[in-house]
């Protein structure tokens, strides 16, 4: 069955607890903290395969868990890390944060387009870390230790887009399957009836020493780009072919259609869905030679291709006369002109695989952009905190880190909660809740927990640090005047 598209929701595992533990053994009655720290929890990895066709293993199963890290434990016996959870994906395979609330999705992740490329789309929590982290020269025995960090989860967007150099594209019933049957190994159902073809089908056609992958996708209509037909499914997966083989009916088809319309409204649905496509290097078939009184259309074929190609010429103000795109007339059931076609779509595969990586070579790896950029957003995101006035004296802070810091807190432990405070403190959520407004005695909400607001800090004056600046230089100018006194 063939899956292009599918929701998945990942879940990397927890950080294992720290332990809280002291020494004790005979002969040793003054035995130090000996916690160890909890192990950190197991990553969701997307790998690409290309042994996979498409994201078929994700069409009934939609959540998947990477394994938690364990507890540590006293003699300083840190938790073991939880195994990565390691997802496989057509080569091919864009992945993006998804939003199920909007059925929207965020922003990208990753593109994986080579074998083995991995990209980790969610993070194991953080081990807590033992009593023996938190002995300091007034703290000689921490009674408290830190608990599992919990783990990253999100809704993902997968969707695959088929990895072929050449695509046939066409209205239905052209010949396209009989086409990439007779080009290559590709065996797919072949019919005298519109969209006999329903998913997309690959081939390894080969010319020589020469081979390249081409795609049959669904034939399109008009309005396909709109959503019309089987075309706004499936014309992505031309998007990453480099040439397109534009498949004509010479015979008209039993609706007798007139191949230079055809070839017009193909062209124009192209444009419509992706721009770019207007650029993308194509060859012209015109198939079904065979039968007869298909051979007039030829000569009406080439000419209108020469005349298009001046009125475009003309257009971008070029005095030289560009070539028309190449026209091949061939037969897919008697196979006139096949080997000539094949052997001209090699060559022209073998020029833009050159070309295509002189350009990445220059311009760098989008995708590994792509990869940093999200990385940096998160890492960004989770540092970042704000603080929200609920009214009636009550106070929320919500950010990554903050809501992290609480989580791993041993609320029935004093010393715990003192250890957070002072995280806080130094994070400066105490401050911003003082610029918010908030007072001592006001509740403060993060996650699941209220706590009364009790802060170690005063409220600056109006004009901020630069007030607490200026106030500064006016002692020291003052101690200077007192000592320049004394001495005289």
């Amino acid at each position: 069955m063939f899956i292009d598209r599918v929701h998945i929701h990942v879940k990397a595992g927890d950080g294992g607890a720290g332990c809280m533990s002291f020494r004790r053994e005979a002969y040793v009655p003054k035995g130090g903290p000996d916690g160890g720290d909890g192990g950190r929890g197991g990553n969701v990895v997307l790998k690409a395969d290309r042994q996979l066709s498409s994201l078929v293993d994700f069409r009934f199963k939609h959540h998947f868990k990477a394994q938690r890290g364990t507890h540590g434990q006293g003699s300083r016996k840190h938790g073991a890390q939880g195994s990565d959870l390691v997802l496989r994906v057509p080569v091919g395979t864009m992945v993006r944060e998804y939003d199920p609330t909007t059925s929207t999705a965020i922003r990208g992740i990753a593109d994986l387009t080579a074998d083995g490329q991995l990209v980790v789309v969610a993070s194991g929590g953080l081990g807590g870390l033992g009593n023996i982290h938190f002995v300091t020269s007034t703290r000689r025995a921490p009674a408290f230790a830190e608990l599992g960090e919990p783990a990253e989860e999100r809704w993902l967007e997968l969707e695959m887009k088929l990895m072929a150099d050449a695509a046939l594209v066409g209205m239905p019933s052209v010949g396209k399957s009989s086409l990439i049957a007779a080009m290559s190994a590709a065996r797919p159902k072949i019919a005298d009836y519109p969209f006999t073809t329903l998913v997309p089908n690959l081939g390894v056609a080969r010319s020589g020493d020469l081979s390249f992958v081409l795609a049959d996708i669904p034939g399109l209509i008009e309005g396909a780009s709109q959503g019309r037909g089987l075309g706004d499914r499936f014309l992505r997966h031309i998007e990453r072919s480099a040439l397109l083989l534009h498949v004509l009916d010479a015979s008209g088809g039993l609706e007798g259609r007139d191949p230079i319309q055809d070839l017009e409204i193909v062209n124009h649905e192209l444009v419509n869905y992706a721009p770019e496509l207007a650029a993308r290097a194509q060859i012209i078939v015109l198939n079904k030679m065979d039968i007869p009184g298909s051979a007039a259309q030829l000569d009406r074929i080439r000419s209108y291709l020469a005349e298009k190609t001046a009125e475009a010429g003309i257009a971008a103000g070029c005095d030289c006369a560009p070539e028309p795109p190449p026209l091949f007339a061939v037969s897919a059931l008697t196979r006139r002109g096949i080997p000539q076609l094949t052997a001209a779509t090699a060559t022209a595969v073998i020029k833009l695989r050159a070309a295509a990586a002189e350009e990445a070579a220059r311009s760098g790896s989008a995708a590994q952009e792509v990869e940093r950029v999200w990385e940096l957003e998160r890492r960004r995101s989770d540092a970042h905190f704000e603080v929200q006035a609920l009214g009636g004296g009550v106070f929320s802070v919500s950010g990554g880190a903050v809501e992290r810091m609480v989580i791993q807190t041993e609320w029935d432990n004093p010393e715990a909660t003192d250890h957070l405070e002072r995280r806080l403190q130094k994070l400066g959520v105490e401050r911003a809740l003082l610029a918010a407004g908030a007072q001592r005695g006001d509740e403060v909400r993060i996650v699941n927990r209220a706590f009364d607001f009790s802060p170690q800090l005063t409220p600056e004056p109006p004009g901020g640090r630069r007030s607490a600046k200026k106030s500064a230089d006016r002692h020291k100018d003052r101690d200077k005047h007192k000592d320049r006194d004394k001495h005289a």
